[in-house]
């Protein structure tokens, strides 16, 4: 009989030992399958904030699209990405920041749309002037250099729309001379792609750091 009773004495810490080592398990369990869920809504959050954001940038370009409708069916305005563009040398004559005729005509038909976009949105529309990589020509003494043709394109584009009805709190130039190139400065034709200036709503939080724009568009070629 005491052999008996020793054997369930000894029995008893096995067991105890054994209900431990299950309450572990549980417990790591558990706190695995609260990192799973962690995890799972984290990239559920995600995904939603990428759709919403997806959602947002495409009724910003139905919007925009709407907007410029007239322009666009003329065949004279792109627009890509957000980016309005206008092809061939409609804005300026080479190295020149005086607007010809028909560059003028058709940023007056731009404003309009544009002021009326902007002033549904929290948005400014962002005017940049962009070069190619040659020097101003030496009998050309009205510019310094590259930067300085890029600015006071984007400065005569910018001045020209805001007498067109667009509000100056709504409108911002910016230069960026030869740099963030759009093709090859090596033959004529990169280098007259290179030679243009964009036009583009951004929020208008980005004008504090608005030292790059949107992307690259063939907006206005020399």
């Amino acid at each position: 009989m005491d052999e008996i009773d020793g054997g369930i004495e000894h029995a008893a810490p096995i067991w105890a030992v054994f209900g431990d080592l299950m309450s572990g398990l549980l417990g790591a369990f558990v706190l695995i399958l609260v990192g799973v869920l962690g995890v799972h809504l984290e990239l559920a959050s995600s995904l939603e904030t990428e759709v919403q954001k997806r959602k947002v940038e495409e009724q910003r370009r139905v919007a925009l699209e709407q907007a410029l409708a007239g322009p666009l069916a003329s065949g004279r305005v792109t627009l890509n990405n957000g980016r309005i563009g206008i092809s061939g040398s409609v804005l300026f004559a080479l190295n020149s920041d005086q607007l010809q005729p028909e560059g003028r005509v058709l940023l007056k038909t731009l404003a309009a749309p544009l002021t009326a976009y902007l002033g549904t949105r929290d948005e400014m529309l962002m005017v940049s002037g962009f070069t190619d990589d040659r020097p101003v020509r030496d009998s050309n003494r009205q510019f310094d250099d590259n930067w300085e043709l890029s600015a006071q394109r984007a400065l005569t584009v910018t001045r020209t729309l805001i007498e067109e009805g667009i509000p100056s709190s709504s409108i911002f130039a910016a230069a960026f001379g030869p740099e963030q190139p759009v093709a090859s400065n090596a033959d004529a034709q990169g280098r007259s792609q290179n030679r243009r200036v964009e036009m583009a709503p951004v929020p208008k939080s980005s004008k504090g750091s608005a030292g790059t724009p949107p992307g690259p568009a063939a907006a206005s070629r020399d």
